[in-house]
């Protein structure tokens, strides 16, 4: 069974744009705990360190991580599809 690269793609945007929005609706209601978790997450210590969100920074955030998932996505069914030829 073929993969549809397109459709692959554009799914994979699509949950990454939703992932994003929740992220970012975290980290503006509980700035402090996702720090915190974001830290954890990479074995470091972020207590000395803080977010700084904009809109701006919000809708590129969301645009390019969006735009590598759609790639990754892409990506995936291509070299998925050419093993199975």
């Amino acid at each position: 069974m073929k993969l549809e690269a397109i459709k692959l793609a554009l799914a994979a945007a699509m949950a990454t744009a939703v992932i994003w929005t929740f992220c970012s609706a975290l980290v503006a209601l509980m700035p402090g705990r996702m720090m915190e978790m974001s830290g954890d997450m990479v074995h470091a210590d972020f207590s000395t360190m803080g977010w700084s969100m904009t809109w701006i920074g919000f809708v590129v955030g969301l645009f390019l991580w969006s735009l590598m998932a759609a790639i990754t996505g892409w990506l995936i069914a291509t070299f998925y599809n050419w093993q199975i030829k």
